[in-house]
């Protein structure tokens, strides 16, 4: 069973010349004991990295290995699932050295942008992150509508 992760907020943080950067306060608080602290980053959506609590990934993990392989497109999702997975410790600094080839991928020269959601963290580029906001925001209060609209628990009611 997973660790329960209570994840929120945003970090802006920069990455050094090694391609390091260091975890925030904010975020270790919220992921338990440092000394055994492991992480898997991958591919996320949209040009972003998802770093998972090594927890979150192994749960994650048993269900996508117990897709049906046989049917196509669970195969291309979990060829695309694992590409790049990589898994991440901290150093005593609390810094995480990204795979450079996902940072390529991601589109990331210096600032990230931290995004946690509830049990795992999008890494975006600064700039990415920002232009995804930008065309997003006027379409926040119908998306509300169309996700939890139909909501019985009463969820988007006050949105």
């Amino acid at each position: 069973m997973a660790l329960q992760y209570d994840l929120l907020g945003e970090f802006y943080v920069a990455l050094d010349a090694k391609g390091r950067f260091r975890l925030p306060s904010g975020l270790l608080k919220g992921l338990g004991d440092r000394d055994t602290l492991k992480f898997v980053v991958n591919r996320g959506f949209d040009h972003c990295l998802t770093l998972y609590p090594k927890p979150v990934w192994d749960t994650i993990k048993i269900e996508v290995d117990a897709l049906n392989k046989f049917n196509r497109k669970n195969l291309q999702f979990t060829r695309l699932f694992y590409r790049g997975a990589s898994e991440l410790v901290p150093d005593s600094a609390d810094r995480l050295l990204l795979p450079k080839q996902l940072l390529a991928w991601a589109r990331v020269d210096k600032n990230l942008v931290l995004n946690a959601l509830n049990d795992r963290i999008e890494i975006w580029a600064e700039t990415e992150y920002e232009a995804l906001l930008n065309g997003e925001l006027e379409d926040y209060a119908a998306l509300a509508e169309d996700v939890l609209g139909g909501s019985s628990a009463g969820i988007g009611e006050d949105i």
